[in-house]
């Protein structure tokens, strides 16, 4: 697996992704991302196999991320998210993560709670295709070298920030 910038091909491709219901709220719409060097891609022997998002928010990162459609509810996000977890730190340091989930998102709202992350609250937002959807906000504290994750216990080849990382998977 190896994590590096997005570019213009990682959101076409991403563009093309589609989800069964109720996932299909994930698809995306098309539009070009406001954001697009808060983005990474994530390959495995060159194929887009997901991507994450990083977002800094005073003392707190909030992070975003997709697996590709035919590889989700294959027990893969486990290290999905610790991959991603792991690389963010190369780059923002050890600090707070927050995320929101979709509270339909069940399967992704228990794999959370066991990596540590704690429910906050929920909120709601409104979408033109969806209406009004109900999500939970996520945190879990920032990791100190003592409390590193399976990931840092050899399983990363560590990269250097703004250059490609490559976590075993």
């Amino acid at each position: 697996m190896k994590i590096e910038p997005a570019d213009g091909a990682m959101f076409r491709e991403r563009d093309a992704w589609r989800y069964d219901p109720p996932y299909d709220f994930y698809d995306s719409d098309g539009l070009p991302v406001k954001n697009p060097k808060l983005f990474f891609a994530v390959r495995d022997d060159g194929a887009l196999i997901g991507f994450y998002f990083f977002e800094p928010c005073g003392d707190a990162l909030f992070y975003g991320l997709g697996l590709r459609p035919d590889l989700t509810g294959r027990g893969l996000g486990e290290q999905f998210v610790l991959a991603g977890l792991e690389f963010a730190s190369t780059i923002h340091g050890r600090r707070r993560v927050v995320l929101d989930v979709a509270a339909f998102n069940e399967r992704a709202a228990r794999l959370y709670l066991r990596l540590g992350f704690t429910d906050t609250g929920r909120h709601t937002e409104t979408f033109d295709d969806y209406g009004v959807v109900d999500f939970i906000g996520m945190e879990k504290p920032a990791r100190t070298p003592a409390a590193r994750s399976r990931v840092d216990a050899g399983a990363v080849r560590r990269g250097r920030p703004g250059g490609s990382f490559t976590p075993d998977m």
